[in-house]
């Protein structure tokens, strides 16, 4: 049967989500294999999850995926370029046949000429070019004015956030010369970072927000992921932001200038303004006021602030994930792994006290990983979960089959 292969974050997991799952299977097979490359504890917009790795896993599993990896941190907290190549780096290192992904596109044609577009030497020149004659001018905006230039209207489709995801898929799997298939399916409900009037479909952001306004998610997400959302939230589970932000803030204070012009995305003085603005705010969202400029977004910082804090350097992005670690699985998905372990390949990771048999660069990164889940259970409600090592001692969460 075909094995399907999707990328993100679930933060959290939602109707839109259940549906995307579902539509996979109708357009390959009812009976595929899905797994899932899930970011952990933090995520590409730079900030907490709003439930841990584990849960979020658990949700997956209960709602559709089979098989749950971890995106470790340096890719889930990079671009979406790095972003992409970690995700579809682990998708192929698992035997996934197709990469699905949910686009505001719903056409594969369309982000394929744009990534076609992208890769050409010509238009990566006129970008560098155009970037030299107006530094303000963020990559973004600038890649964005090169491709209405060859694509007219034809490079709308990447100013939205799922587009652009989709396209840097493409992408990787074409650099890395992979034979999985890229698919997409339209995305239903509002779009990402915006307020829709369709209930049962809205983005995550909206459901992030209702949590944080104390407000009932009943019919935005299925009832099992519903339940286990619940349970966090009763067992003292859920992250406090200002708790989050003071951990963050705490550990920034530590570092020298060297320090921040070593990390990811610290080019064109961005590191120093990062250092200087850490001395001068009292709080996190100050810190990144004072450091953000017209180039670069918020979002790039905050994810700066993340690396800075987790310890993850400038480069390591630019490898692919050296092993592939579980965090939820049901029937299915386990009688998958169980044939990926009878071949050589990508490390499995299910035990996380195996790590100590592999590489130096895996048990290195598991470590980093470790540290990074230690900092976000800090910041639990409930006392009695933030003690330290949680991630050096949890298997995968086992679904039973519906």
């Amino acid at each position: 049967m075909p094995v399907i292969g999707v990328i993100c974050e679930y933060n959290p997991f939602h109707n839109g989500h259940a549906w995307h799952l579902r539509r996979s299977r109708e357009l390959l097979h009812e009976d595929s294999t899905v797994i899932c490359v899930m970011s952990g504890d933090f995520v590409q917009r730079g900030e907490a999850a709003a439930f841990s790795k584990f849960a979020r896993a658990e949700a997956a599993c209960r709602c559709g995926a089979d098989l749950v990896i971890e995106l470790p941190l340096p890719w889930a907290i990079s671009s979406a370029e790095s972003f992409a190549q970690g995700g579809v780096s682990l998708l192929d290192g698992l035997g996934a046949e197709y990469l699905s992904f949910g686009s505001e596109q719903g056409e594969l044609a369309p982000l394929e000429t744009i990534a076609e577009a992208i890769c050409a030497p010509q238009t990566q020149e006129e970008i560098r070019q155009l970037l030299a004659q107006q530094p303000q001018l963020s990559y973004p905006a600038a890649r964005q004015a090169v491709l209405t230039q060859r694509l007219g209207d034809g490079a709308d489709a990447l100013s939205q956030p799922n587009n652009i995801l989709g396209v840097e898929y493409i992408r990787a799997i074409w650099e890395f010369r992979l034979q999985i298939q890229p698919m997409t399916v339209a995305r239903q409900g509002s779009g990402h970072d915006t307020r829709g009037t369709m209930p049962g479909m809205r983005s995550a952001s909206e459901i992030r927000s209702m949590l944080q306004r104390g407000e009932s998610i009943d019919g935005e997400v299925p009832l099992e992921a519903a339940e286990i959302y619940v349970r966090e939230e009763k067992a003292g589970r859920i992250p406090c932001l200002e708790r989050v932000e003071t951990a963050l803030l705490s550990r920034l204070r530590m570092f020298d200038e060297a320090y921040y012009r070593d990390l990811p995305d610290a080019s064109d003085g961005v590191g120093e303004r990062l250092y200087k603005a850490v001395r001068q705010g009292e709080d996190l969202e100050t810190v990144l006021q004072k450091a953000k400029t017209k180039r670069y977004a918020m979002a790039r910082l905050r994810r700066m602030t993340l690396c800075a804090a987790l310890g993850v350097k400038a480069g390591e992005a630019d490898k692919r994930p050296p092993y592939a670690r579980v965090l939820a699985m049901n029937d299915r998905g386990r009688g998958y792994l169980a044939s990926l372990r009878k071949r050589d390949g990508l490390p499995l990771l299910i035990k996380p006290s195996t790590v100590s048999k592999l590489s130096a660069d895996c048990r290195t990164l598991f470590a980093r990983e470790a540290a990074a889940h230690d900092l976000y259970t800090l910041c639990y409600g409930a006392r009695e979960s933030r003690l330290m090592g949680e991630d050096w001692r949890n298997g995968p969460v086992l679904v039973e089959s519906g």
